[in-house]
């Protein structure tokens, strides 16, 4: 299914919104933020919604989590997140869950999921999936992430990116929700550790 059609079986008839959304996701800038992404997002939900209160205002949050992208913004996931509720109400959403869908796409700047929030720990396990994915992939996830950044200087990048990565590390639960979560930190902190130590090294 492409990722039209997953918006299509949402809203259908609301194609225009649709692809909207999609034309954000492809902004040349990007090379990690992308449609494959919100692709992979979207796979771990669908697999894990029936353990969700409302799967599909979480289906909604990773649509527009990332739709406001601008490389090293502070603002986006806010930005992200009012575009988000305002286009959810002009879907005809609830306004509870239109406001929902922005609190979802707020949690994912630092991935903090209060215990019991079972949307917003799929949505957060989904959003750093990539994490625990198999070595290869996460090299590609790095150098993606790189690309993006390619106006920094290395310098300024590799502690920056590291800071970031230890603070992921270092999180009690990186995982919350995926009954694999066990497996998925384990292959997560490998990856983070082994980037850690590539960035540090090279200097």
């Amino acid at each position: 299914m492409s990722t039209l059609e997953a918006w299509q079986r949402m809203f259908p008839g609301e194609a225009v919104a649709g692809r909207e959304l999609l034309a954000r996701w492809s902004e040349p800038h990007r090379r990690y933020h992308t449609l494959e992404h919100l692709a992979v997002m979207l796979g771990v939900i669908d697999e894990y919604a029936h353990l969700v209160d409302d799967p599909d205002v979480v289906r909604l949050a990773a649509w527009f989590h990332d739709a406001v992208y601008d490389i090293g913004a502070p603002d986006n996931e806010e930005r992200s997140a009012l575009l988000g509720s305002t286009t959810a109400e002009a879907l005809g959403i609830a306004p509870a869950r239109a406001a929902e869908v922005a609190r979802l796409v707020r949690l994912t700047a630092r991935h903090n999921v209060a215990p019991g929030d079972r949307n917003g720990a799929l949505l957060a396990d989904a959003d750093l999936a990539i994490l625990a994915a198999d070595p290869d992939d996460y090299r590609r996830y790095a150098a993606a992430v790189r690309q993006e950044y390619a106006a920094v200087p290395d310098e300024v990048f590799r502690p920056g990116r590291a800071a970031i990565l230890r603070a992921l590390a270092d999180m009690p639960e990186l995982f919350r929700f995926v009954p694999a979560r066990a497996a998925w930190t384990a292959r997560a902190r490998a990856n983070l550790e082994a980037e850690i130590v590539t960035l540090l090294g090279a200097r």
